[in-house]
């Protein structure tokens, strides 16, 4: 059987109903319950659940670092929790994804952004040493999504989620490369999945003001983590586009979020492999959402640009994607970024 969540719910007051999903038997059955929440809005997420979750212990995360969630997954130990709800953004569901894992107990996740699609994926991003690093982890329990605070939350991250969603196009186009060069194994219905997550957001005329749009999105990157799932790794919805985000990450922290630089990388890779219409219709994506197409628009010059994609295959070894493919020389890759911004700059 499919790994699945039992139940996914995208809707407005979702968390101030926490506690209806709670009392489902196949979520918890003792009813001792952790739930961990983020800093920002932490308060207001507690004053919300708490008259729904009676005896649910919170514990507040401090930020998205290792020996956060180590902590966290320490304290869920020591309290015999029958599951644990982390209640936030991805820095909260990512540590609480995987403190639930060092804990051994499931993890339900209740998203109040739509950055990335990190939501329902089987793996945690976390900062340590210094860096940022991707651990496996269990998918969530049970995934709920308010769209009041999503309305609510920075509309810049919100949009993001769409940059991470699109870049599925260009990553399972690298892992069919992949396939056809290497002889890869390839999962046609990871595929599927992270395909139709993309196809149904890239042509949308609405944003991100309308539920109905809202719902589409997080659908979307639900679908698009459960790919992951499917697939054993992150394959179907990271390719040579991720690849260029971590390595811009690594040289330039603090440019960008995640998915804005997932989007200007999925635009850069088809421009690339010279599909036309592809690029076309995912560089307009991105400008309908008002994400970035091009490195000035996140403030790194071509030259930084060119810099990353040259770093860029050595952030995923053994990964084959179009960056390997075509195994560009530093010139090379600095008159691809320049004729990439020539034709798609403002």
């Amino acid at each position: 059987m499919l790994p699945t969540p039992l139940t996914m719910q995208v809707r407005r007051g979702a968390v101030a109903e926490l506690g209806a999903l709670l009392a489902d038997s196949r979520v918890a059955t003792s009813g001792r319950v952790a739930v961990a929440v983020g800093p920002g809005q932490g308060d207001h997420i507690e004053s919300l659940i708490a008259p729904t979750l009676g005896e649910a212990e919170i514990f507040r995360v401090a930020d998205g670092t290792v020996d956060a969630a180590v902590s966290l997954g320490a304290d869920l130990r020591k309290g015999a929790y029958e599951v644990v709800v982390g209640v936030g953004g991805g820095k909260t569901i990512d540590t609480t994804k995987y403190a639930a894992s060092l804990a051994g107990i499931p993890m339900v996740a209740v998203a109040t952004n739509l950055a990335h699609d990190g939501i329902c994926s089987p793996t945690a991003s976390l900062v340590y040493d210094g860096g940022k690093g991707t651990f496996g982890v269990p998918m969530p329990l049970a995934i709920l999504v308010d769209l009041d605070f999503v309305h609510s939350a920075p509309q810049q991250l919100v949009r993001a989620g769409v940059g991470d969603v699109v870049s599925n196009l260009s990553a399972i186009e690298d892992w069919q490369l992949g396939n056809v060069e290497r002889g890869e194994p390839i999962d046609g219905l990871a595929c599927s999945m992270a395909r139709t997550a993309a196809e149904a957001l890239v042509g949308r005329t609405d944003s991100i003001e309308s539920d109905a749009f809202l719902t589409v999105l997080a659908e979307s990157l639900i679908l698009s983590g459960m790919s992951m799932v499917i697939a054993g790794s992150s394959r179907p919805a990271s390719g040579g586009d991720h690849e260029i985000l971590h390595a811009v990450d690594q040289l330039f922290p603090g440019t960008s979020n995640h998915g804005e630089l997932a989007g200007i990388g999925a635009a850069f890779c088809f421009f690339l492999r010279q599909d036309d219409a592809r690029v076309t219709q995912v560089t307009e994506c991105l400008r309908r959402h008002e994400l970035p197409v091009v490195p000035a628009d996140i403030g790194l010059s071509s030259e930084q640009f060119a810099e990353a994609v040259a770093l860029a295959p050595a952030t995923r070894p053994g990964r084959y994607t179009i960056l390997e493919h075509l195994r560009m020389q530093d010139s090379e890759i600095h008159d691809r970024v320049e004729d990439y911004v020539r034709a798609f700059g403002r």
